[in-house]
């Protein structure tokens, strides 16, 4: 089973230029597809409706999305008929095998002052895979601020955690005729989580190593796949500074994928791809077994 994570960027790439192409053919293969700044009527890429560009350019995959936030982009009437327009900003998920449940978490946020601040989201996916059904969320974190970071993560573990208890999205549909949904335990959390390894954000999600015995395998703690197959280095770039590209001072690893205690030993590897050019951001394959 192999899974993707990508912030694509509102479609541009270090080059400038808008391709979905290239960004469909960057993840194309993936059993789970985790894409985040997925945009409608976005000025900075002329506008462009990427929902529906990913989905002709990836025909084969089922998908959901998510929009944090929709803003006024150009609404009016046009001979009697309102025509609205909204610049919406999210992520989406898509999976080889239909998704059975979805919702968008909002995650917590503050008013910003001189810096732009917008409505993060976390969309969620129940996903019947070979390792049976797992949970698959598409992640964005506050770019600007450690302490929203760390407040939106919080708010993310309590909903991973908590879900046997809060039952997701949807329960109870055995009201209305339809089986009921499961409540799986196993999840795995990928996207662009603006944090550095180590940082006191990553260490509310995924805990720090103890002096002797290593990274702690628990329930109540993400497991970074990244870490757990010792991957790192120049091996885990995940972006590079669109205004100095070349300055390797810049690169950095902000993007993961995380999964539950119960998927550790599943990991198998976790690459990325240096060769993907449709973003700031390189894509971030994990596979497991």
């Amino acid at each position: 089973m192999k899974l993707v994570t990508y912030n694509i960027h509102y479609g541009i790439g270090l080059d400038g230029r808008y391709d979905v192409g290239r960004i469909a053919d960057a993840v194309r293969g993936a059993d789970v597809i985790a894409l985040q700044e997925v945009t409608r009527a976005n000025p900075n890429n002329e506008d462009h409706d990427m929902v529906a560009e990913l989905g002709e350019a990836l025909p084969d995959y089922f998908a959901v999305y998510g929009s944090n936030f929709e803003v006024d982009a150009g609404s009016r009437l046009e001979n009697g008929r309102a025509i609205t327009t909204t610049f919406q900003l999210g992520n989406m998920v898509l999976s080889k095998t239909p998704i059975h449940l979805s919702r968008n978490l909002l995650l917590p946020r503050s008013r910003s002052f001189e810096a732009m601040n917008f409505q993060r989201g976390a969309l969620e996916a129940l996903i019947k895979t070979p390792l049976g059904f797992i949970r698959c969320y598409s992640t964005h974190l506050d770019h600007r601020s450690p302490v929203e970071r760390t407040g939106q993560l919080r708010f993310l573990r309590q909903r991973l955690l908590n879900y046997g208890f809060e039952g997701g999205g949807l329960s109870g549909v055995a009201e209305v005729g339809l089986p009921e949904l499961p409540c799986p335990e196993a999840f795995v959390v990928m996207g662009d989580f603006n944090m550095l390894a180590g940082s006191p954000e990553y260490v509310e999600f995924a805990g720090r190593p103890d002096h002797e015995f290593g990274m702690p395998l628990t329930a109540d703690l993400a497991v970074d796949a990244a870490a757990r197959l010792a991957v790192a280095g120049a091996d885990l770039v995940t972006w590079v500074d669109p205004k100095r590209p070349e300055d390797t001072s810049r690169h950095k690893c902000i993007d993961y994928v995380f999964t539950s205690a119960s998927l550790a030993g599943s990991l198998k590897r976790l690459w990325v791809d240096r060769q993907a050019a449709g973003s700031d951001h390189l894509p971030v394959w994990a596979e497991l077994a």
